[in-house]
């Protein structure tokens, strides 16, 4: 990555020091619409100069020591010598006011001290001081796995550590794109949205009620889903192998808004419900103590399936009789010395 101090330059300080598992960074290596190396090189056109500090791939020496060290990024930004970055934060955070003694997460030192900064420590010191802020996962989203009921750290996300209310300098709402991982061109979209507001060419990020990209999060999994048609004939499947709707088995696809099974995985190919995995609400508020316990009917879902059944019955009654008739050649179609089209002769 380059890390050029040419004006005019966008950083983004990418942060994984929250309780993660840094999937989502892996996760965005597989991005292809658009790739993160032509967001980087600026292949694309209207992009401002971008400088990505990023520690899945980073080539300064190390976190603290040698001659290029990594987090002196993260300290110039704190004193205010790098304008204007995105803050990227990957990972939940841990609610350190709950103990007396020692630290839940952190990510580098504190050069003061020599002891570890800790997550919320940068939160506090960056934010005021961000063009925007962009969680990245469900865990820097909205907690995550970390922030299930009996958890010890206090676990919470970003809009729920800054407020929901939050706005940077530039007047940006906090931006979320969850996923446990997260869809990889979901995030880099994601990104060139942001980097083409920053730039001024894009107006104002569209954000649902979660906080969530509009068009990436406004349809439910149910409604991109290849096994939707099944549902809507009343055809669901009783054990995973086979390519019916998966509603029984505990697909939470049709109240979820994710867009994975319309858009696929990687280059169009995957999606949870299309490679036979149910949806889980990954990229829900409530996840995961909402939609638990996991491989169970939802409720509602008996209800729905069964009037689902009774109107499958008719719709695949008529639609069969359909394809009956229609799965022939009309009778003209023959040889012989007759035409038998109802062709008439005008001349």
């Amino acid at each position: 990555m380059t890390h050029a101090d040419e004006d005019p330059a966008v950083h983004i300080l990418w942060m994984n020091g929250g309780l993660g598992c840094d999937g989502d960074s892996v996760a965005l290596t597989a991005a292809t619409q658009p790739s993160i190396e032509e967001i980087v090189l600026g292949a694309l056109p209207g992009l401002p100069k971008v400088a990505v500090h990023w520690p899945l791939i980073d080539f300064e020496c190390g976190p603290e020591q040698g001659a290029d060290t990594f987090i002196e990024w993260w300290h110039k930004a704190d004193r205010g010598e790098l304008d204007p970055f995105v803050l990227v934060v990957e990972g939940s955070i841990p609610n350190e006011a709950i103990k007396s003694e020692g630290y839940w997460c952190g990510f580098g030192n504190n050069p003061a001290t020599g002891q570890p900064m800790t997550t919320s420590e940068w939160l506090d010191r960056l934010a005021p001081k961000a063009t925007a802020i962009l969680a990245v996962g469900t865990c820097a989203t909205y907690g995550g796995i970390h922030a299930m009921a009996g958890n010890p750290t206090g676990a919470m996300g970003v809009p729920d550590y800054l407020g929901w209310d939050w706005t940077s300098k530039a007047g940006l709402p906090i931006v979320c794109v969850p996923g446990c991982p997260i869809h990889p061109d979901n995030l880099s979209e994601t990104i060139l949205y942001l980097l083409y507001q920053v730039a001024g060419q894009a107006p104002m990020i569209p954000l649902d009620e979660a906080l969530r990209p509009r068009w990436l999060f406004e349809a439910t999994v149910h409604q991109g889903c290849d096994r939707a048609g099944y549902y809507e004939e009343g055809t669901f499947a009783s054990e995973y192998g086979t390519p019916e709707c998966l509603v029984k088995l505990g697909c939470w696809g049709p109240v979820v808004k994710c867009n994975v099974p319309k858009r696929g995985w990687i280059n169009g190919v995957g999606g949870c419900p299309n490679v036979g995995g149910i949806c889980i609400a990954c990229t829900m508020p409530g996840f995961p103590d909402k939609f638990m316990p996991f491989m169970d009917e939802p409720p509602g879902a008996r209800v729905s399936t069964s009037a689902s059944g009774a109107y499958g019955t008719v719709i695949r009654t008529l639609r069969g009789f359909t394809q009956r008739t229609a799965d022939k050649e009309p009778k003209w179609r023959v040889k012989g010395s007759q035409l038998r089209t109802g062709y008439q002769k005008t001349w």
